[in-house]
């Protein structure tokens, strides 16, 4: 195809085929419509589900049982990067040289993983592309090509330095402890996993990873990477304390990739802005996943992804048939995590909502039991009608509970009874991790 082909009208776009991409190509398919997909990927595995990516790197999964099903015969699915969008020809110019001319276009990019200013990170007597390049050892842990680098790597590895105790950190310090390599996991906040847990949790699992074998400094700020010939030996803290390192990992958090939207003049803030039926500032280009902004929001998380893909598929297989109030108002966000150890118990965890108090009216409802490891905590809030609701609540260690708060907290019911019976009920029921990044 070339750049003077007219636009199909009937062409569907989809740039990215991570899991958002991919679920929204193949949720099109699936609706039967008549409309010709195409799917852009980037990366050279194919689709994979990220919320496995621990695991494989643990060695307790192949990089095939991570695969996702295979695209739907409708979906054509090429190998290329994306270089530029051209708005007025309704044109995508990819770096093989093609031109894929879109009806609808949808941007699945993602996200980037965030790399510090760390001193001896980057080459300064270098330019361009090879400045960038990291060190021998110092790697990014975000898709199935950092897990394989990882893995090729650890051989002869005797200490790995994880900097940063989020969500993704503390899979991966596990992840390497498993491997049988010493770990150590510097995070700058005051508490692990602060944007899921609140102190008492972030202690708890402090001391799990702890009995894991894993070394854990909070409030610990890395500076500089130390290294010879380009390849790391350790780290340097803020203090000048120095840790050895015959591999560091950098988890710090991911930033939306929006580099394509705003070369083409969309509106982004963080991310690529969008609409509540997931339009940007042109109405033929929506997004979807981490590089999406919604009302201000950025979720970087599989569930809302996967939530986003499956609306707007139902409005673009058929776009005069679907409902007018077919809208994205958000997603509402469970994310759980297992941590398992070659010794010990797994320590599950789950977080929902918000986890700690909005003000002085809300009320806080704990439950401890430090000798079997568990913590269960809900925050309730009275509403106009005088009714109490359940707003958010952390979990860790037993999960029965898990299902009933969970079910009680996306209904969004005033509660029928003292909200501790919320945390004392079990239930066989499961639910499914869409929050887990």
């Amino acid at each position: 195809m070339t750049a003077t082909d007219t636009p199909p009208a009937d062409r569907i776009v989809v740039v990215g085929a991570g899991m958002a991409g991919h679920r929204l190509a193949q949720q099109l398919a699936r609706h039967g419509t008549d409309r010709e997909i195409v799917l852009l990927a980037e990366e050279e595995h194919p689709p994979y589900n990220r919320v496995l990516l621990a695991e494989v790197l643990a060695g307790r999964y192949a990089p095939e049982v991570a695969a996702l099903a295979g695209s739907e015969p409708q979906v054509e699915r090429r190998h290329t990067r994306v270089v530029r969008i051209d708005r007025e020809q309704r044109q995508v110019l990819c770096d093989d040289g093609s031109a894929i001319a879109y009806g609808d276009l949808v941007l699945a990019t993602g996200s980037n993983p965030v790399l510090p200013p760390l001193r001896g990170l980057f080459d300064d007597s270098r330019t361009g592309r090879e400045r960038h390049a990291l060190p021998n050892g110092v790697f990014a842990f975000r898709t199935m090509a950092d897990c394989a680098d990882i893995d090729a790597y650890l051989p002869g590895v005797a200490q790995a330095v994880v900097v940063g105790g989020g969500l993704l950190g503390v899979s991966a310090a596990r992840a390497l402890a498993a491997r049988g390599v010493q770990v150590v996991l510097a995070h700058q906040g005051e508490h692990l996993m602060e944007r899921h847990l609140d102190p008492e949790a972030g202690a708890l699992l402090r001391t799990h990873l702890t009995d894991l074998g894993i070394e854990v400094h909070t409030e610990c700020r890395v500076r500089s990477v130390l290294t010879e010939d380009r390849t790391v030996t350790g780290v340097e803290l803020a203090d000048g304390f120095r840790l050895a390192a015959g591999l560091l990992v950098v988890a710090v958090g991911v930033r939306p990739r929006t580099g394509l939207a705003e070369a083409a003049g969309l509106e982004t803030r963080r991310g690529v802005v969008v609409d509540d039926l997931l339009r940007t500032s042109d109405p033929h280009i929506h997004a979807v996943g981490d590089c999406a902004e919604h009302r201000g929001v950025l979720y970087g998380l599989a569930g809302p992804a996967q939530e986003q893909a499956d609306l707007l598929a139902r409005r673009l297989a058929d776009p005069a048939g679907a409902p007018a109030d077919l809208a994205y108002t958000g997603s509402r966000l469970l994310t759980r995590l297992t941590l398992t150890g070659p010794d010990r118990a797994p320590l599950d965890l789950a977080a929902f909502g918000e986890t700690e108090p909005a003000g002085s009216e809300d009320r806080v409802i704990r439950l401890a039991d430090a000798a079997r490891g568990t913590y269960r905590k809900v925050i309730v809030r009275r509403d106009e009608h005088g009714g109490d609701r359940l707003v958010g609540g952390v979990l860790l260690g037993d999960l029965g509970t898990v299902g009933t708060l969970a079910h009680t907290w996306e209904g969004d019911e005033a509660l029928s009874a003292h909200p501790l019976h919320l945390l004392t009920a079990t239930t066989q029921s499961s639910t499914t991790p869409g929050g887990t990044r």
